[in-house]
Protein backbone atom coordinates (compact mmCIF):
# COMPACT_ATOMS: atom_id res chain seq x y z
CA UNK A 1 0.00 0.00 0.00
CA UNK A 2 1.40 3.25 -1.00
CA UNK A 3 2.17 5.70 2.11
CA UNK A 4 2.49 9.48 1.37
CA UNK A 5 5.76 11.09 3.53
CA UNK A 6 4.62 13.54 5.34
CA UNK A 7 6.77 16.75 6.37
CA UNK A 8 8.82 16.87 9.43
CA UNK A 9 8.42 19.89 11.21
CA UNK A 10 12.29 20.45 10.24
CA UNK A 11 11.56 19.65 6.47
CA UNK A 12 9.04 22.56 6.33
CA UNK A 13 10.78 25.14 8.17
CA UNK A 14 13.56 24.38 5.34
CA UNK A 15 11.53 25.03 2.78
CA UNK A 16 10.05 27.91 4.37
CA UNK A 17 13.43 29.51 3.98
CA UNK A 18 14.35 28.12 0.74
CA UNK A 19 10.66 29.86 -0.45
CA UNK A 20 11.29 32.63 1.23
CA UNK A 21 14.76 32.68 -1.07
CA UNK A 22 13.04 31.60 -4.54
CA UNK A 23 10.54 34.73 -4.02
CA UNK A 24 13.38 37.43 -3.84
CA UNK A 25 13.39 39.89 -6.90
CA UNK A 26 17.08 39.74 -7.35
CA UNK A 27 19.62 39.90 -10.66
CA UNK A 28 19.43 36.13 -11.26
CA UNK A 29 15.33 36.01 -11.15
CA UNK A 30 15.21 38.92 -13.64
CA UNK A 31 18.11 37.26 -16.08
CA UNK A 32 16.26 34.47 -16.08
CA UNK A 33 12.39 36.12 -16.76
CA UNK A 34 14.33 38.21 -19.57
CA UNK A 35 16.14 35.17 -21.05
CA UNK A 36 12.80 33.07 -21.09
CA UNK A 37 10.73 36.08 -22.67
CA UNK A 38 13.18 36.67 -25.34
CA UNK A 39 13.17 33.30 -26.53
CA UNK A 40 9.79 32.69 -26.32
CA UNK A 41 8.75 35.95 -27.99
CA UNK A 42 11.21 34.42 -30.77
CA UNK A 43 9.19 31.47 -30.46
CA UNK A 44 6.20 32.85 -30.82
CA UNK A 45 6.89 35.24 -34.13
CA UNK A 46 9.06 31.93 -35.84
CA UNK A 47 5.87 29.79 -34.87
CA UNK A 48 8.45 27.62 -33.58
CA UNK A 49 7.27 25.13 -31.11
CA UNK A 50 11.25 23.71 -30.53
CA UNK A 51 12.37 27.45 -29.53
CA UNK A 52 9.08 27.59 -27.69
CA UNK A 53 10.49 24.61 -25.66
CA UNK A 54 13.80 26.54 -24.99
CA UNK A 55 11.80 29.27 -22.82
CA UNK A 56 10.37 26.48 -20.97
CA UNK A 57 13.24 25.04 -20.08
CA UNK A 58 14.05 28.30 -18.50
CA UNK A 59 11.45 28.91 -15.92
CA UNK A 60 11.68 31.20 -14.06
CA UNK A 61 8.15 31.93 -13.09
CA UNK A 62 7.74 28.37 -11.27
CA UNK A 63 9.63 30.13 -7.97
CA UNK A 64 7.51 32.80 -6.93
CA UNK A 65 4.09 30.90 -7.20
CA UNK A 66 5.02 28.34 -5.41
CA UNK A 67 6.09 30.70 -3.00
CA UNK A 68 2.80 31.54 -2.65
CA UNK A 69 0.99 28.81 -2.85
CA UNK A 70 2.93 27.71 0.16
CA UNK A 71 2.34 31.12 2.06
CA UNK A 72 -1.44 30.82 1.74
CA UNK A 73 -1.22 27.33 3.41
CA UNK A 74 0.92 28.16 6.06
CA UNK A 75 -0.45 31.91 6.52
CA UNK A 76 2.04 33.37 6.24
CA UNK A 77 1.31 36.61 4.75
CA UNK A 78 4.64 38.59 4.61
CA UNK A 79 6.08 35.80 2.21
CA UNK A 80 2.83 35.89 0.21
CA UNK A 81 3.32 39.61 -0.41
CA UNK A 82 6.93 38.69 -1.50
CA UNK A 83 6.19 36.30 -3.84
CA UNK A 84 3.19 38.13 -5.48
CA UNK A 85 5.17 41.02 -5.87
CA UNK A 86 8.16 39.26 -7.59
CA UNK A 87 5.43 37.15 -9.55
CA UNK A 88 3.74 40.52 -10.70
CA UNK A 89 7.34 42.05 -11.42
CA UNK A 90 8.09 38.88 -13.85
CA UNK A 91 4.60 39.16 -15.87
CA UNK A 92 4.79 42.46 -16.74
CA UNK A 93 7.94 42.80 -17.26
CA UNK A 94 7.73 39.77 -19.79
CA UNK A 95 4.24 41.66 -21.12
CA UNK A 96 6.25 44.47 -21.54
CA UNK A 97 9.72 43.01 -23.55
CA UNK A 98 7.60 40.96 -25.81
CA UNK A 99 5.38 43.67 -26.58
CA UNK A 100 8.55 45.75 -27.50
CA UNK A 101 9.61 42.75 -29.34
CA UNK A 102 6.36 42.53 -31.52
CA UNK A 103 6.82 46.55 -31.80
CA UNK A 104 10.22 45.83 -33.31
CA UNK A 105 9.67 43.13 -35.69
CA UNK A 106 6.40 44.47 -36.96
CA UNK A 107 4.87 41.54 -38.16
CA UNK A 108 0.92 42.22 -38.79
CA UNK A 109 0.49 38.22 -38.87
CA UNK A 110 1.13 35.62 -36.24
CA UNK A 111 1.24 32.51 -37.05
CA UNK A 112 -0.85 29.17 -35.04
CA UNK A 113 1.36 28.89 -32.04
CA UNK A 114 0.13 32.57 -30.95
CA UNK A 115 -3.38 31.89 -32.25
CA UNK A 116 -3.51 28.94 -30.42
CA UNK A 117 -3.16 30.87 -27.00
CA UNK A 118 -5.70 32.99 -27.75
CA UNK A 119 -8.59 30.90 -26.71
CA UNK A 120 -8.36 29.11 -23.95
CA UNK A 121 -11.09 26.66 -22.47
CA UNK A 122 -11.73 23.71 -19.25
CA UNK A 123 -8.62 21.99 -21.19
CA UNK A 124 -5.96 24.72 -20.18
CA UNK A 125 -7.41 24.66 -16.59
CA UNK A 126 -6.92 21.48 -16.60
CA UNK A 127 -3.10 21.44 -17.80
CA UNK A 128 -2.20 24.08 -14.96
CA UNK A 129 -4.01 21.98 -12.36
CA UNK A 130 -1.98 18.98 -12.88
CA UNK A 131 1.53 21.43 -13.80
CA UNK A 132 0.88 23.20 -10.24
CA UNK A 133 0.64 19.58 -8.21
CA UNK A 134 3.44 18.15 -10.11
CA UNK A 135 5.50 21.38 -8.99
CA UNK A 136 4.70 21.08 -5.50
CA UNK A 137 5.53 17.56 -5.26
CA UNK A 138 8.66 17.50 -6.82
CA UNK A 139 9.94 20.52 -3.62
CA UNK A 140 8.38 18.29 -1.08
CA UNK A 141 10.25 14.86 -2.56
CA UNK A 142 13.88 15.41 -3.51
CA UNK A 143 13.14 12.08 -5.94
CA UNK A 144 11.45 14.03 -8.30
CA UNK A 145 13.14 16.32 -10.61
CA UNK A 146 12.52 20.05 -10.01
CA UNK A 147 13.37 20.60 -13.95
CA UNK A 148 10.31 18.86 -14.88
CA UNK A 149 7.81 20.63 -12.59
CA UNK A 150 9.57 23.63 -13.66
CA UNK A 151 8.94 22.74 -17.57
CA UNK A 152 5.35 22.22 -16.97
CA UNK A 153 4.84 25.10 -14.96
CA UNK A 154 6.51 27.44 -17.74
CA UNK A 155 4.33 25.69 -20.26
CA UNK A 156 1.49 27.12 -18.55
CA UNK A 157 3.02 30.88 -17.81
CA UNK A 158 5.64 32.37 -20.45
CA UNK A 159 3.77 31.63 -23.40
CA UNK A 160 1.06 33.28 -22.78
CA UNK A 161 2.48 36.38 -20.84
CA UNK A 162 4.72 37.28 -24.11
CA UNK A 163 1.12 36.62 -26.46
CA UNK A 164 -0.35 39.57 -24.68
CA UNK A 165 2.42 41.22 -25.22
CA UNK A 166 2.86 40.18 -29.05
CA UNK A 167 -0.88 40.73 -29.35
CA UNK A 168 -0.83 44.43 -27.73
CA UNK A 169 1.82 45.60 -29.64
CA UNK A 170 -0.27 44.76 -32.92
CA UNK A 171 -3.19 46.15 -31.47
CA UNK A 172 -5.34 42.85 -31.29
CA UNK A 173 -6.92 43.47 -28.44
CA UNK A 174 -9.13 40.38 -29.01
CA UNK A 175 -6.43 38.30 -28.60
CA UNK A 176 -4.48 40.09 -26.07
CA UNK A 177 -7.52 39.62 -23.90
CA UNK A 178 -7.59 35.84 -24.54
CA UNK A 179 -4.32 35.36 -23.76
CA UNK A 180 -4.47 37.18 -20.81
CA UNK A 181 -7.37 34.89 -19.61
CA UNK A 182 -4.75 31.94 -20.12
CA UNK A 183 -2.21 33.71 -18.13
CA UNK A 184 -4.88 34.03 -14.98
CA UNK A 185 -6.23 30.63 -15.66
CA UNK A 186 -2.77 29.32 -15.32
CA UNK A 187 -1.76 31.25 -12.53
CA UNK A 188 -5.06 30.15 -10.32
CA UNK A 189 -5.28 26.75 -11.13
CA UNK A 190 -1.28 26.08 -10.73
CA UNK A 191 -1.25 28.47 -7.23
CA UNK A 192 -4.52 26.57 -6.13
CA UNK A 193 -3.39 22.67 -6.78
CA UNK A 194 0.35 23.28 -5.48
CA UNK A 195 -1.67 24.90 -2.47
CA UNK A 196 -3.21 21.48 -1.60
CA UNK A 197 -0.87 19.88 -2.56
CA UNK A 198 1.75 21.32 0.11
CA UNK A 199 -1.27 20.90 2.93
CA UNK A 200 -2.41 17.04 1.86
CA UNK A 201 1.59 16.38 1.90
CA UNK A 202 2.32 18.46 5.05
CA UNK A 203 -0.34 18.63 6.92
CA UNK A 204 -0.26 22.33 7.89
CA UNK A 205 -2.84 23.54 9.56
CA UNK A 206 -5.74 24.68 6.60
CA UNK A 207 -7.52 27.03 9.00
CA UNK A 208 -4.48 29.51 8.84
CA UNK A 209 -4.50 30.34 5.81
CA UNK A 210 -8.47 29.76 4.74
CA UNK A 211 -8.87 33.48 3.74
CA UNK A 212 -6.55 32.94 1.20
CA UNK A 213 -7.33 29.66 -0.49
CA UNK A 214 -11.01 30.69 -0.22
CA UNK A 215 -9.74 33.49 -2.44
CA UNK A 216 -7.75 31.18 -5.04
CA UNK A 217 -11.35 29.41 -5.22
CA UNK A 218 -13.16 31.91 -5.85
CA UNK A 219 -11.12 32.92 -8.35
CA UNK A 220 -10.80 30.09 -10.58
CA UNK A 221 -14.62 29.16 -10.50
CA UNK A 222 -15.12 32.79 -11.38
CA UNK A 223 -12.39 31.84 -14.64
CA UNK A 224 -13.88 28.68 -15.19
CA UNK A 225 -17.11 30.61 -16.82
CA UNK A 226 -15.84 31.84 -19.74
CA UNK A 227 -13.63 28.67 -19.90
CA UNK A 228 -16.94 26.30 -19.98
CA UNK A 229 -18.25 28.74 -22.45
CA UNK A 230 -15.31 28.23 -24.61
CA UNK A 231 -14.93 24.46 -24.58
CA UNK A 232 -18.42 23.77 -25.50
CA UNK A 233 -18.09 26.64 -28.29
CA UNK A 234 -14.79 23.71 -29.38
CA UNK A 235 -17.05 20.77 -29.54
CA UNK A 236 -19.58 22.71 -31.29
CA UNK A 237 -16.96 23.95 -33.75
CA UNK A 238 -15.50 20.56 -34.50
CA UNK A 239 -18.32 18.69 -34.54
CA UNK A 240 -19.69 21.27 -37.07
CA UNK A 241 -16.40 21.32 -39.02
CA UNK A 242 -16.97 17.43 -38.98
CA UNK A 243 -20.65 17.68 -40.27
CA UNK A 244 -19.73 20.16 -42.95
CA UNK A 245 -17.16 18.05 -43.93
CA UNK A 246 -19.18 15.03 -44.54
CA UNK A 247 -22.13 16.77 -46.00
CA UNK A 248 -19.64 18.13 -48.80
CA UNK A 249 -17.98 14.42 -49.43
CA UNK A 250 -21.56 13.02 -49.55
CA UNK A 251 -24.16 15.28 -50.94
CA UNK A 252 -22.47 17.63 -54.03
CA UNK A 253 -21.64 16.74 -57.10
CA UNK A 254 -18.85 18.64 -56.96
CA UNK A 255 -16.95 16.27 -54.88
CA UNK A 256 -17.52 13.36 -56.53
CA UNK A 257 -15.35 14.43 -59.25
CA UNK A 258 -12.66 15.64 -57.18
CA UNK A 259 -10.41 14.24 -54.25
CA UNK A 260 -10.28 16.44 -50.84
CA UNK A 261 -7.21 15.98 -49.12
CA UNK A 262 -7.40 18.20 -46.61
CA UNK A 263 -10.00 21.00 -44.69
CA UNK A 264 -9.62 23.47 -42.19
CA UNK A 265 -12.05 25.96 -40.67
CA UNK A 266 -11.03 29.55 -39.67
CA UNK A 267 -13.61 30.27 -37.04
CA UNK A 268 -12.31 33.56 -36.58
CA UNK A 269 -13.30 35.34 -39.82
CA UNK A 270 -16.80 36.57 -40.81
CA UNK A 271 -18.70 34.49 -42.00
CA UNK A 272 -16.35 31.31 -41.33
CA UNK A 273 -13.55 30.66 -43.88
CA UNK A 274 -13.49 26.71 -45.28
CA UNK A 275 -10.47 26.22 -46.46
CA UNK A 276 -10.05 23.07 -49.31
CA UNK A 277 -7.24 21.27 -50.32
CA UNK A 278 -8.10 19.16 -53.52
CA UNK A 279 -6.83 16.99 -56.26
CA UNK A 280 -9.06 17.81 -59.94
CA UNK A 281 -8.53 17.27 -63.51
CA UNK A 282 -11.37 19.55 -63.92
CA UNK A 283 -11.12 23.41 -62.95
CA UNK A 284 -13.48 24.83 -60.12
CA UNK A 285 -15.41 27.76 -61.25
CA UNK A 286 -16.35 30.28 -58.78
CA UNK A 287 -19.91 29.75 -59.87
CA UNK A 288 -19.28 26.07 -58.16
CA UNK A 289 -18.28 27.80 -55.08
CA UNK A 290 -21.20 29.96 -55.20
CA UNK A 291 -23.54 26.68 -55.12
CA UNK A 292 -21.85 25.22 -52.76
CA UNK A 293 -21.76 27.92 -50.35
CA UNK A 294 -25.40 27.91 -50.93
CA UNK A 295 -26.08 24.52 -50.22
CA UNK A 296 -23.84 24.60 -47.34
CA UNK A 297 -25.34 27.84 -45.50
CA UNK A 298 -29.18 25.65 -46.31
CA UNK A 299 -27.74 22.83 -44.94
CA UNK A 300 -25.55 23.85 -41.68
CA UNK A 301 -28.28 26.33 -40.98
CA UNK A 302 -25.26 29.54 -41.37
CA UNK A 303 -23.29 30.52 -43.56
CA UNK A 304 -19.61 30.08 -45.18
CA UNK A 305 -17.10 31.09 -47.42
CA UNK A 306 -15.48 28.44 -49.30
CA UNK A 307 -11.39 28.56 -50.81
CA UNK A 308 -10.25 26.19 -52.67
CA UNK A 309 -7.09 25.24 -53.04
CA UNK A 310 -6.36 23.03 -56.58
CA UNK A 311 -4.05 20.54 -57.43
CA UNK A 312 -4.65 19.87 -60.95
CA UNK A 313 -4.32 15.62 -61.99
CA UNK A 314 -3.50 14.60 -65.15
CA UNK A 315 -4.74 11.49 -66.17
CA UNK A 316 -1.78 9.40 -68.55
CA UNK A 317 -2.33 6.23 -70.10
CA UNK A 318 -0.79 4.26 -72.73
CA UNK A 319 -3.75 4.81 -75.62
CA UNK A 320 -2.99 8.26 -75.03
CA UNK A 321 0.69 8.05 -76.90
CA UNK A 322 1.15 10.17 -79.51
CA UNK A 323 3.21 9.32 -82.61
CA UNK A 324 6.23 11.88 -82.39
CA UNK A 325 6.51 14.25 -85.56
CA UNK A 326 8.90 14.10 -87.62
CA UNK A 327 11.94 16.59 -87.56
CA UNK A 328 12.02 20.06 -90.01
CA UNK A 329 13.91 19.19 -93.47
CA UNK A 330 17.86 20.43 -92.46
CA UNK A 331 18.06 23.93 -94.40
CA UNK A 332 19.33 23.90 -98.23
Amino acid sequence: MIQWQRLSPERSAQLNHMLWEDARIDRPYLTQVLAACLIASFGLLANSVAVIIGAMIIAPLMLPIRAIAWSVVAGDWSLFRRGFGSLSCGVFLAIGLSALVGWLAGIPAFGSEVLARGNPNLLDLGVALVAGAVSAYAMVQPKVSGTVAGTAIAVALMPPACTVGLAISQGYGLLAQGAALLLLTNLCGIALAAALTFWVLGELPLKTGRHGMTAIVGMTLLLAVPLTYSFSELVRQARLEASLRQALLDRTLTFRRVKLIDSSVNWLASPPEVRLTVQSAESISPFQAQLLEEFLEKDMGQPFRLVFLVSKVSEIHSDSRTEPEPPPPAPQ
